[in-house]
C-alpha cells in the first residue's frame, strides 16, 4: 500500500485569475498528470493571472520546481503571470537555492482568507 498522499489541485476562478489550489505531496510520480491537467486548463482559459497555492503541500521535490517552472513558462507566453501563495518555509528555501526566487512572485494570503 501506498502512504504518499495523492497529488491534486482544485480550481477557483476570480475575474481573469485562475488560482490551482495542490493537495498532497509533489513528486515524479504525480508531476506529469497534473502539468497535463493545469496546462490544458490555462491554454483554454488564458487567465491574465495563475496563482498555485501551495499551502496544503507537504513535500515537493525537484519534479515540483519542474512543474512550477514550466507553468512560469507557459504564463509568459501567453501574456500572464504566475504567482505562488502560501508555499512552506522547505519549499520557500528549496526555491531560492534553485535562483527561482527571482523570477516567481511569492506570496500570502491575508489571514481572514487562511481562516
Amino acid at each position: 500500500m501506498n502512504n504518499k498522499k495523492q497529488c491534486s489541485f482544485d480550481v477557483e476562478r476570480r475575474g481573469g485569475e485562475v488560482e490551482l489550489i495542490l493537495h498532497g505531496e509533489i513528486d515524479h510520480h504525480c508531476a506529469v498528470r497534473v502539468r497535463t491537467d493545469m496546462d490544458r486548463l490555462l491554454l483554454e482559459e488564458h487567465p491574465r493571472k495563475a496563482i498555485l497555492d501551495l499551502s496544503h503541500i507537504d513535500f515537493m521535490d525537484s519534479s515540483g520546481l519542474g512543474l512550477i517552472m514550466g507553468r512560469y513558462a507557459l504564463m509568459q507566453r501567453l501574456g500572464g503571470e504566475l504567482t505562488l501563495r502560501n508555499p512552506n518555509p522547505r519549499i520557500v528555501k528549496i526555491f531560492e537555492l534553485a535562483g527561482l526566487g527571482r523570477m516567481v512572485k511569492i506570496e500570502e494570503s491575508p489571514k481572514e482568507e487562511q481562516a
